[in-house]
Order: C-alpha cells, then sequence, then structure tokens
C-alpha cells in the first residue's frame, strides 16, 4: 500500500484502490500526514479537516470491501479553496471581516464531490476575496510556491495550486474570475481549466464578481481536471446562471484527443499575446511549445485580435464594479467580525469594513463605488462592458479561423514574494493573457510546457468557444502528449 500517494493521478489512485494495492484510508493519511510536514513551509492551506476526511475515506473502504458502488472520485484526496462553503467548516475568503463565520450548507459544488465520494481534506488559502494574483493579501499570510519558496505560487488560487504541486493532495477546487486557477497553474506547474461561464454552479461561492466568477479544478493532467469538471459541472436549479445544458462525455474527449492527437487542429496564435515587452522567458518557451505542436501535426494560425489589449482596463472597471455591490453585505451586522463599542449603525458599518478588508479590497471597492457613480457610470462602466462586448465578438469571429487559440497563460515566471507589493498595476498586469477568455465567457485551460533557464514552470494557455470544454479538452489532451512533462515535487512517499 505504501507505493500509492495523493500525487499521483487520479486514474492511478482509482486502480490501486479498486486492486486492494490501497486504500483511502491509506490516501487520506498519507495525505494529512504531507500536509504537516510541508505545509508550515507553503501555507497553502488555511484548516485541515482531519476527522471529517478520515470518516468520509472509512465509508468509502467500507463500501467498496462489502461491493457496494463507489462514486467516480472515490477516496481521491481533494483540495477546496476557502470562498466555497463546506458545512460546518469556516469559510473566511482569506478576509478578516468574516471570522467567526461557519457555512450551514454545502456549495453546490462540494455536494457534487461529496456524492462522487471524494475525500475533502481541508480548505486552502487564497488572495483576500479572491482579489489578486500571489495569493499574498490573505489574512492567513501568503502562500509560498512549492518550486520556489522565496516565489508566490499565484492567485488567487494559490493555496489549491500549491497543495496540488507539492503533492498533498490529488487536485483542488479553484474560483476564476480573470484568471485565478490558470494563472496559478501556470506558476505551479499544473492544469487549471476555466470552465464556460454558467457551466459550473455558483450557489456556494463566495462571490467577488458575479458575471466573471466561475469554479474550476486544479491538477496535474488534463484526464484529472476533466474528470473533476464532469462531476462538479452541469445545470442547477439553485444558481440561475448555470446553464441548462448537461456536460458531454469529457473524458472520452480526452481518449479521443490523444488518440488523434494533433493533425487537423488549427490553432490561432494572436500577436496581441507576443507584445514587445513580454518577458523573454516566457516567449521561449511557449514559441517552443508552439513549434512542438506545429511539428505534431497542428497547423499555427496568426491572429489580430486588437480588442484584447484592452481587457485589463475593462476587467478592472467590471469586477471592482460587481465587487463593491457583492461585498456591500459585509457590513459587521448579519455575520463576521463586528466592531466593537459603536452606537451609531453608519459608524459600525465604516469602523468594521476598515477593520475587517484589506488594503487591496478597499482599493478595489474604492474604484468599483467610484466606476458607479453619478457622473462616471457612462463615462467607464458603460464603456467598459462595451469594451467587453467588442472583445466576446472579435474572438467568436476568430473561431470561424480556428479550433483552438493558444498563447502565454502569463506574462512572467513566478515573481518573488513582496516584488510587487508596492505596485498595484504591475500586478493587475499579471492578468493580462488570462482576461480576454473571462470577459467573453469562454473555457480555458493552462497548460505545462517547460521551464525557464531558472527551472521555474511556464504555462501555455488554450482558449475554446463557449461550451466546447470537449474540443478544449481534446486538444489539451493532444498537445499534453506532445510537451515535457513538468518535473514532478515533493509529497509523501
Amino acid at each position: 500500500m505504501a507505493s500509492a500517494r495523493p500525487g499521483d493521478g487520479i486514474a492511478t489512485l482509482l486502480a490501486a484502490q479498486e486492486g486492494g494495492a490501497t486504500s483511502a484510508a491509506h490516501l487520506v493519511e498519507a495525505s494529512l500526514h504531507a500536509i504537516a510536514q510541508h505545509d508550515g513551509e507553503l501555507n497553502s492551506f488555511v484548516r485541515v479537516a482531519a476527522d471529517a476526511a478520515r470518516e468520509q475515506a472509512a465509508r468509502v473502504d467500507r463500501r467498496r470491501a462489502q461491493g457496494e458502488p463507489v462514486g467516480p472520485l472515490a477516496g481521491i484526496p481533494l483540495g477546496i479553496k476557502d470562498n466555497l462553503l463546506q458545512q460546518g467548516l469556516p469559510a473566511q475568503a482569506g478576509s478578516r471581516i468574516l471570522e467567526g463565520f461557519v457555512a450551514p450548507v454545502d456549495s453546490t459544488v462540494v455536494a457534487r464531490l461529496r456524492a462522487a465520494d471524494a475525500v475533502l481534506v481541508g480548505k486552502t488559502n487564497l488572495d483576500e476575496f479572491a482579489m489578486g494574483s500571489g495569493s499574498e493579501t490573505s489574512v492567513h499570510g501568503p502562500v509560498r510556491n512549492p518550486w520556489d519558496h522565496r516565489r508566490v505560487a499565484g492567485g488567487s488560487s494559490g493555496g489549491s495550486a500549491a497543495a496540488v504541486a507539492a503533492g498533498l493532495v490529488t487536485a483542488a477546487l479553484g474560483s476564476d474570475t480573470g484568471g485565478s486557477v490558470r494563472q496559478p497553474a501556470a506558476f505551479c506547474g499544473l492544469v487549471g481549466l476555466k470552465p464556460t461561464y454558467g457551466r459550473v454552479s455558483r450557489s456556494g461561492l463566495i462571490a467577488f464578481a458575479s458575471s466573471l466568477d466561475q469554479v474550476g479544478p486544479l491538477a496535474s493532467c488534463v484526464e484529472d481536471a476533466a474528470r473533476i469538471l464532469q462531476v462538479i459541472g452541469g445545470p442547477d436549479p439553485a444558481d440561475a446562471t448555470a446553464a441548462p445544458e448537461p456536460l458531454p462525455d469529457l473524458l472520452a474527449a480526452c481518449r479521443q484527443g490523444r488518440a488523434a492527437g494533433l493533425p487537423g487542429i488549427r490553432l490561432g496564435v494572436p500577436r496581441q499575446f507576443f507584445p514587445p515587452g513580454l518577458d523573454p522567458r516566457i516567449a521561449d518557451g511557449v514559441g517552443q511549445a508552439l513549434d512542438a505542436l506545429g511539428r505534431a501535426g497542428a497547423t499555427l494560425v496568426e491572429l489580430d485580435l486588437p480588442a484584447t489589449a484592452h481587457g485589463d482596463a475593462a476587467y478592472y472597471l467590471i469586477a471592482p464594479a460587481e465587487a463593491a455591490a457583492n461585498l456591500a453585505r459585509f457590513d459587521g451586522v448579519r455575520y463576521g467580525r463586528r466592531a466593537a463599542g459603536v452606537a451609531d449603525v453608519a459608524e459600525l458599518y465604516g469602523r468594521s469594513r476598515a477593520e475587517g478588508f484589506g488594503p487591496e479590497v478597499i482599493r478595489r471597492l474604492l474604484l468599483g463605488t467610484f466606476a458607479l457613480s453619478a457622473g462616471y457610470q457612462e463615462r467607464y462602466y458603460l464603456r467598459a462592458l462595451q469594451t467587453r462586448t467588442l472583445i466576446r465578438e472579435e474572438l467568436q469571429q476568430a473561431f470561424r479561423q480556428v479550433d483552438l487559440i493558444a498563447g502565454p497563460t502569463t506574462p512572467g515566471p513566478p515573481y518573488l514574494l513582496g516584488e510587487l507589493a508596492a505596485d498595484p498595476l504591475a500586478q493587475y498586469l499579471q492578468d493580462c493573457f488570462t482576461i480576454p477568455a473571462s470577459l467573453a465567457g469562454l473555457p480555458a485551460l493552462s497548460l505545462p510546457c517547460g521551464v525557464t533557464p531558472e527551472g521555474l514552470p511556464v504555462g501555455l494557455q488554450l482558449l475554446a468557444p463557449a461550451f466546447q470544454e470537449q474540443r478544449l479538452l481534446a486538444g489539451a489532451a493532444a498537445a499534453e502528449a506532445c510537451l515535457p512533462p513538468p518535473r514532478r515535487l515533493g509529497g509523501p512517499a
């Protein structure tokens, strides 16, 4: 039993359990041991639910021993980003203002993972209210990159990414608003998948920007990401924005993609994704990956997508405006942190928020409130919405020429902790390549495609048309087979 470990792929762990080579109980103990041994350096988990995880694993093993059917993720140790509700556990979203809040129900995605018999090991660290690109703004402290502890793990789902990359869990859930699954996946050498907007229920997700937020998996390979999306996706009456279309067979798409390879696939390469200031290490790494995909049979098609160059400007008006509306509910009255010794209601609201929100959240709330204020809404917010429409239409037009769009996930490799702390604009530009898919609501995936000369991961991003996760995963599985596998990091033996 000692040979199987949480960092192995889902298919390997399922087969090992079915063959009696390991058990869900062994896997959860290995995961808990790895967290105890290694997470003090990484700070990827904010809460470990050891007793509940052991109980889940015991139920899986008992049902398997009795010959009862088990779910498609039976015994697989997973991490859950701490802006997703998990009944009975605190859900703090990295913020002081939600101190003491305990989730009364499961989010839809957590309920679906439970029904699939996954073992939920704990809640992972994140930027406060998912606002950040480095997982440095959490009240619990920053997350460190397993590849180099001096560097960020990416954000806002940095805790989920670090936990998977270090082999503490097999996979994890994150949320992606402007790149918060894909960017940390690229920084940590993982696959990170943002589904089409509406493909996964947002019920029980602590909202940042409601027209952009989507839950997605971080995993070590394309097939593992597909397995998790297969479980968590699909219609949900609890979320009016969840699309009614059922999910197709995503595992079959991966296998068909691997078998068919890349011949016949048209990969669009926008010149805006390779701007003059792009870090040469990223340009070289992604360029070499694209060359490899071309040699494997893909047809590379140069694209011109001028509207996407304005994505950051549009996003950083739309997302803060929606955040200002969503976070207005956190006032110190109904739940969460409440300022002491205040009798006046207006002062209570002001002091509770000033004490509860961190500087980055306050900065974005001020920006969003300004963008929605009288006299400025048409000048800024409505123009940002118009730009979003242009980006969406431009990408739709591009998919008449190509099957997938490819380019870098990030403009540079993982940066040093604190390096961008005094430069918010530089932080915001970390999302320049991931934001267009978010604004357009398209599915997108980051795939490891090599390392820099210093040995840091490089991510290749693929985009597909809306609700074409089959196409995206088939292409990603085919590309994965042609690219160098990422170096495997630590984890329990």
